[in-house]
C-alpha cells in the first residue's frame, strides 16, 4: 500500500459527500479501520477491505483500478506508478483521467505482472473448455443457426446516459446493438459501461451465444483486458453468499490452480475477482430461486464490476420492477428462428434420398414439412413453425427425424396428435433420450473420454436420467456434481452407512494385523477367540465413532464435502491458505476425532478383558481404570491424528493453473490425492501413535501419578491398526471422493437408482448430447429436458419429502485409530 493511498481515498470519500461514519456503515467496514487508513497509520489491510469501499463510494472502473493500483495490487489504468503524483491527491478530475507522466518507480510491480500472467493462463484454458464444448455441441454442423437480436425494450435497460457513463448534465445517443451470432463480441465492446443483458425465451440459444461470446472475446483480448469466464447463476443464493465470494468460489471449483496463493494473502482467484480481471458472462438469471432474484439484481448493482447476464424476459422483468434494471446495463432481447431459417437449415442436415416424382431427382425427409412451412394457410406449419423456432426444439428435431434412420418427420404434421406448439415440444421432448440410446454415436476422443460407447437399456436409462433431474431439483440446481449425488439421501441413511463401513474397515484392519500376532503368541484357539472377539467389539465402537462426528458434520455443522483443488508433492509445497488457519482448523478435527474415538476405546478394553478374561470383582478398579484409558487414549489418538493431518497439509500444492477441471479429471485428481494422503497417513500415524503415546503417557504419569505400562512392540502393532483404521475412515467418509465410492458407486447403485458404471454412463450420456459440461460439474442439455425427465420420472415414482442438502466438510475431518489389543502385555493402565 503506497503513501498517497489514504490521501486517494479520503478525496474519493469527500467527493462522493459522505463522513468516515456513512462510508463505514455503508461498507460495512470499521469506522477506525477506515480512520487508519485515510491518515496512512501501520495496517494490513487485505485486498478484500478496498474492494469494499471502492463498491461502496460508487467508484467508476478507471477510479476503482486508480485506488487499487495505490494499495499495490495492480498498475494504474495508464501502466504508470504515480505514487506521490499529483494525480494521486489533487483534483477528482484528475483521479479519472490521470495525465501521463515519468513513472516515479519504473515497471508495473512484481504482483501485478504475477497477476497478468495468472489471467493469461486462465484464459488459455478458457478458451481450450469452450472450444471444445462448442465442438461437443455441434453448433457448426453443418452451420450455426441463426441466432439474432434486436434492442431490449427501454424499461429492462438503463438510460443511454448511464451506459455510456456520461458526467451529470452530458447525453448520449442510443447505440445500434442490433446484430447476429458471430458479431456479439463487437457489439459488447461498444458499450462504454461493459455491462450487457441478454434476454431469449427458453431454448433461444442464450447459452451458445454466451459461448461464442467467451470466444471471440478471448481472440481478440489483449493483456489488459479481463478474461471472461461463464458462471451458471442457478448455484448463486444472493442472500447468504456476496457475490465476489461465490465468482471466486465458482473459478476455484472449475480451476483448482487458482487455489495458489496471491499478493496480498488471498488466493489467485480472489485477487483476479477484486481486481477487475475476471469478466463475468452470468447465464441463466432466471434460474436463481424463486424469491431471491431481487436480492441477486440488487447485489450485482452494489458491484462496479463488467458484466453479460442472460435471463428469460419474464423472470428478468419481474426482478426489475421489484427493485431496478441492472445499474448501466445495455440490454438485447433473441429474435425467434423464422420459417425461412428452417428452411434453410433442416434439409442440410438429412441424408439425401431419391423422389419418385422424377428419374434422378432426389431431396431430404423434411421436404413434405417444409412444404406445409411455406403454405401460410396451414394449421399444421403454423403449429410445426411456433414450435421450431428456437435452437433448442430445431436441435431435438433434428436428432429425432435427421440423425436416425427410417424416422419420418411428417409425422409432426399430425394435428390430431399435435393438436398444440406445446404438443409438438413435448413430443420432442419424449422422443430425444429413446432416440439418441437406439442409436451408436461416432467414436470421439477428447475430453472425459471414458472407454468405448456402450449399448444401453433405453428404459433404464430413462430411468437413471429421471433419477438424476429428480436430484436436482431437490437441491435447487441445474449443477450435477458428482461429489453431490448422494446428498439426497436421508441423514439417517448416510450416517448408517458411514457406521458400517467404518465398522467394517475397523474389523478388517484389526483382524489383518492382530489374528496373525495372537494365533502366534497363544496358538491357534486362544488366538482365533482374543482376535475375533478383539475385531468384533472394537469395529462397531469405532463405527459409532466415526458416525457420531459424520452425523454432527451433515446434520449441524453444514460443512460441504467438496473435492480437494490440491496435489500431494512434498514438503515445501506452496500451501493456497493462510498456513496458520489450515493447519489450526485441520489439527483440531483430529483432536477432536480422536478424542471421540478414545471416549469409547477405553470402555472398549474393558469389555473385551471381561469376555475373555472375566470382569474383575472390584468395580471401583475396573470403573477407575476405564476412564484412565479414556484420558489416555483419548489424547494419544487425537494428538497423533492431528499431528497426520498437519504433516498431510504441509505437503500440499496447488494445480496447475492451466489445469481446467472437467467432471472426470476432477475426479481422478480426487482420486490420486486421497489415495497419496493414504500412503501418507498410514506410516505417519503408525509411528505417532507408537512413540508419540509413550510421550502423552509419561506425561500423564507424572501429572496424575498413574502407573503406566507402554510397551513399544505392542503400540507398533496398535499404531499399525490405528494407521490404517484412520486412513480407511477418512477416505471413505470424510472426503468427497470416498462418499461418491460408498454412496454413488455402491449405495446408489445397489438400490437400482443409478447404474453400476456410473462414470462411464455420465460420460457416455455427455458425448451422446443428453449433458453438457459446465465446468466440473454435468448439466442437462437444457433445463426443459431436465424438467421433462423429473416429470416423467415422479410419474412412475412415489414422490420423496425434499430435504435440504448436507455438506462435506473442507478441512480434513476427524480419523478413527484401530481397536486395542486385550492381551495383558497391551499398553494399559493398572
Amino acid at each position: 500500500m503506497t503513501r498517497q493511498f489514504g490521501a486517494l481515498l479520503r478525496q474519493l470519500r469527500r467527493r462522493a459527500g459522505m463522513t468516515q461514519e456513512q462510508l463505514a456503515e455503508r461498507s460495512g467496514i470499521a469506522v477506525r479501520t477506515i480512520r487508519r487508513l485515510e491518515t496512512g497509520e501501520p495496517t494490513d489491510p487485505r485486498i478484500g477491505t478496498v474492494t469494499r469501499l471502492a463498491d461502496a463510494l460508487d467508484l467508476a472502473p478507471d477510479e476503482r483500478r486508480k485506488l487499487l493500483a495505490e494499495f499495490g495490487e495492480i498498475p494504474s489504468p495508464d501502466g504508470i506508478d504515480h505514487s506521490g503524483s499529483a494525480a494521486a491527491v489533487g483534483d477528482p478530475a484528475s483521479v479519472v483521467d490521470p495525465v501521463p507522466g515519468p513513472a516515479a518507480h519504473g515497471a508495473p510491480s512484481a504482483s501485478a505482472d504475477a497477476l497478468a500472467e495468472a489471467a493469461d493462463q486462465l484464459a488459455q484454458a478458457v478458451a481450450r473448455r469452450w472450444q471444445w464444448e462448442e465442438e461437443q455441441r455441434r453448433i457448426h454442423d453443418p452451420f450455426p443457426l441463426p441466432i439474432r437480436w434486436r434492442t431490449a425494450p427501454t424499461r429492462l435497460t438503463d438510460h443511454w446516459d448511464n451506459i455510456h457513463r456520461m458526467p451529470p448534465g452530458a447525453t448520449a445517443s442510443p447505440l445500434n446493438l442490433t446484430g447476429e451470432l458471430d458479431e456479439i463480441a463487437n457489439r459488447f465492446r461498444l458499450i462504454p459501461s461493459g455491462r450487457l443483458v441478454v434476454l431469449g425465451s427458453g431454448g433461444s440459444g442464450k447459452t451458445v451465444l454466451t459461448l461464442r461470446f467467451v470466444l471471440d472475446y478471448l481472440r481478440t483480448r489483449t493483456s489488459t483486458d479481463p478474461v471472461p469466464v461463464i458462471f451458471h447463476l442457478g448455484s448463486w443464493n444472493p442472500a447468504s453468499t456476496e457475490f465476489r465470494d461465490w465468482l471466486t468460489g465458482q473459478l476455484l471449483r472449475d480451476y483448482p490452480g487458482l487455489l495458489a496463493s496471491a499478493p496480498g494473502r488471498s488466493t489467485l482467484a480472489a485477487a483476479l475477482v477484486e481486481t477487475g480481471r475476471i469478466l463475468p458472462v452470468l447465464d441463466g438469471f432466471d434460474e436463481i430461486a424463486d424469491g431471491l432474484r431481487r436480492t441477486a439484481l440488487e447485489a450485482l448493482n452494489r458491484t462496479s464490476l463488467p458484466l453479460v447476464v442472460t435471463s428469460r424476459p419474464d423472470e428478468y422483468d419481474q426482478a426489475v420492477q421489484e427493485t431496478d434494471v441492472l445499474t448501466w446495463a445495455a440490454g438485447i432481447e433473441l429474435t425467434p428462428l423464422t420459417p425461412t431459417d428452417l428452411i434453410n437449415y433442416l434439409p442440410r442436415t438429412a441424408r439425401r434420398i431419391a423422389r419418385g416424382d422424377e428419374p434422378g431427382a432426389t431431396g431430404t425427409v423434411w421436404d413434405p414439412v417444409l412444404n406445409e412451412l411455406r403454405n401460410p394457410g396451414s394449421r399444421a406449419g403454423a403449429n410445426l413453425a411456433a414450435a421450431l423456432n428456437t435452437p433448442l426444439m430445431v436441435g431435438l428435431a433434428r436428432t429425432v427425424y435427421s440423425d436416425t434412420p427410417g424416422q419420418n418427420p411428417t409425422d409432426l404434421l399430425d394435428t390430431t396428435r399435435f393438436p398444440t406448439r406445446k404438443a409438438l415440444e413435448d413430443h420432442l421432448l419424449g422422443r430425444f433420450v429413446p432416440t439418441v440410446y437406439r442409436t451408436q454415436p461416432p467414436q470421439q476422443p477428447g475430453p472425459g473420454r471414458h472407454g468405448p460407447f456402450r449399448t444401453w437399456d433405453p428404459e433404464r436409462v430413462q430411468h437413471w436420467l429421471g433419477y438424476l433431474a429428480q436430484h436436482l431439483d431437490r437441491l435447487d440446481t441445474r449443477d450435477l456434481a458428482w461429489w453431490q449425488l448422494g446428498s439426497t439421501l436421508r441423514d439417517s441413511s448416510r450416517i448408517l452407512i458411514a457406521v458400517v463401513v467404518s465398522t467394517l474397515a475397523t474389523v478388517f484392519c484389526d483382524w489383518l494385523v492382530y489374528l496373525p500376532q495372537y494365533i502366534i503368541r497363544y496358538g491357534v484357539s486362544q488366538g482365533l477367540r482374543a482376535g475375533l472377539v478383539e475385531g468384533l467389539v472394537i469395529g462397531p465402537v469405532a463405527g459409532l465413532a466415526a458416525g457420531l462426528v459424520y452425523g454432527l458434520t451433515i446434520r449441524y455443522s453444514r460443512v460441504t464435502f467438496e473435492p480437494f483443488r490440491v496435489q500431494i508433492r512434498g514438503l515445501g509445497g506452496r500451501t493456497r491458505t493462510p498456513l496458520r488457519r489450515t493447519y489450526t482448523t485441520r489439527f483440531a478435527a483430529g483432536l477432536l476425532g480422536g478424542l471421540v474415538f478414545g471416549l469409547g476405546f477405553g470402555p472398549a478394553g474393558t469389555v473385551i478383558r471381561g469376555l475373555l478374561y472375566g470382569f474383575p470383582p472390584e468395580r471401583a478398579v475396573m470403573i477407575e481404570t476405564t476412564l484412565n484409558n479414556m484420558l489416555a487414549y483419548g489424547l494419544v489418538f487425537g494428538l497423533a491424528t492431528g499431528l497426520g493431518f498437519v504433516l498431510v497439509t504441509a505437503m500440499e500444492a496447488p494445480m496447475n493453473i492451466r489445469f481446467a477441471a472437467n467432471p472426470t479429471s476432477l475426479l481422478t485428481a480426487n482420486r490420486t490425492t486421497v489415495l497419496r494422503q493414504i500412503l501418507l497417513l498410514v506410516p505417519i500415524g503408525t509411528l505417532v501413535i507408537a512413540f508419540g503415546g509413550r510421550l502423552v503417557i509419561d506425561l500423564l504419569h507424572g501429572v496424575l501419578g498413574l502407573p503406566v505400562i507402554w510397551d513399544l512392540p505392542d503400540a507398533l502393532l496398535l499404531g499399525t491398526v490405528a494407521g490404517l483404521s484412520l486412513a480407511c475412515f477418512y477416505a471413505f467418509v470424510f472426503t468427497a471422493w470416498g462418499q461418491w465410492v460408498i454412496l454413488s458407486r455402491i449405495w446408489l447403485p445397489f438400490t437400482g437408482r443409478l447404474p453400476w458404471t456410473i462414470t462411464a454412463f455420465l460420460d457416455d450420456a455427455y458425448h451422446r448430447g443428453i449433458l453438457r459440461q459446465a465446468g466440473a460439474v454435468y448439466q442437462f442439455r437444457h433445463a426443459r429436458l431436465q424438467d421433462h425427465l423429473s416429470h416423467t420420472y415422479r410419474n412412475h415414482n412415489p414422490p420423496t419429502t425434499p430435504r435440504t442438502p448436507s455438506a462435506i466438510p473442507a478441512s480434513s475431518p476427524p480419523d478413527r485409530p484401530a481397536g486395542p489389543n486385550p492381551i495383558p502385555a497391551t499398553p494399559d493402565q493398572t
